[in-house]
């Protein structure tokens, strides 16, 4: 378990950053072809992301236990605004922005939309990265008090 939480913590945060990058780049530099490739890659790649972000979390939640250290309260904390900022704004985002890339109606509401969508994704690896911060963090402490008995 003590494995499996960063691996599928650093799996979600590289397939968001993935997704927000690649957002960026073909929102400037694509046509509505890559950008209709790269909306329906981003659905296919939630078979990834998702289940990476439930692992991390019900990985965390068992390693956390009950403790109240300030660094596991504050991982304990994000995770439910990384998860509902997921499932409420990014996933719905994902499958409209797919729609209306097929549907070639790359208007008003789409840019509106991918906007909402690149600062959901923002929020979501800002949190990421400092719960990643904190389980260093929290991995060096360890480390040291074994290290010492």
């Amino acid at each position: 378990m003590r494995a499996l939480h960063p691996i599928a913590g650093v799996v979600g945060m590289a397939t968001i950053a993935t997704f927000w990058l690649s957002t960026v780049v073909t929102e400037a530099f694509g046509g509505p072809t890559t950008l209709l490739a790269l909306k329906t890659a981003i659905l296919w790649g939630l078979l990834l992301l998702v289940p990476a972000l439930a692992v991390t979390g019900a990985t965390g939640f068992c390693m956390g236990g009950r403790s109240t250290h300030p660094r596991i309260m504050a991982k304990r904390h994000r995770m439910p605004v990384i998860a509902l900022n997921g499932l409420l704004v990014l996933v719905p985002c994902a499958v409209f922005l797919q729609a209306r890339a097929a549907a070639g109606d790359f208007g008003g509401t789409f840019a509106l939309v991918q906007g909402i969508e690149l600062l959901a994704g923002a929020v979501n690896l800002t949190l990421m990265g400092l719960s990643i911060r904190d389980g260093i963090s929290l991995t060096r402490r360890f480390a040291r008090a074994r290290a010492s008995i």
